[in-house]
């Protein structure tokens, strides 16, 4: 018997440990927001966040899980609530959603440890494919999420005005 945290429960699967963790969360957990895609960890339609990092859960056995906290899609937050999937709606960068799920947990885990994320961070952490090819708006709902950046002071145009620390 093979001992995780899921979605905050803790599951005790029957299965064989060298099962792929996608396949005990689906099959065994009846979690089914997590996507069987591709099977070799290149689409991200599997991923799912372990210990709080994004993970390919197709490429990770029950038996090296074990012991970890995993968060599905499902166990994110309640009702679409969390705010990456909010800001995937109000960028239209939802269209089929069959890949929404591994994405919104790659952005997640992305903002969770880089909250001001850069283009080109975010395209690093978003490997994940998207068959409908809606990349720039991905790219544009997580910037929304990103705090802005913080003007730097102007020094003062006259140079007879004197600021003080």
């Amino acid at each position: 018997m093979t001992a995780l945290i899921v979605n905050g429960r803790p599951l005790d699967f029957r299965m064989d440990p060298q099962v792929p963790l996608l396949w005990a969360l689906r099959e065994g957990a009846n979690l089914t927001g997590t996507k069987y895609g591709c099977g070799a960890g290149d689409c991200g339609a599997c991923t799912v966040l372990a210990d709080g990092a994004a993970l390919k859960s197709c490429q990770i056995s029950l038996a090296q899980a074990e012991g970890r906290r995993i968060t599905t899609i499902e166990g994110l937050a309640d009702n679409g609530g969390h705010p990456v999937q909010q800001a995937l709606l109000a960028e239209q960068a939802v269209q089929c959603g069959f890949c929404t799920g591994g994405i919104v947990l790659a952005a997640a885990a992305l903002l969770a440890a880089t909250p001001a994320p850069t283009d080109a961070e975010i395209r690093a952490a978003i490997d994940n494919l998207c068959r409908c090819g809606t990349y720039p708006r991905i790219i544009r709902a997580i910037r929304r999420l990103a705090p802005a950046p913080v003007a730097p002071v102007a020094s003062p145009t006259d140079p007879n005005e004197r600021t003080t620390p």
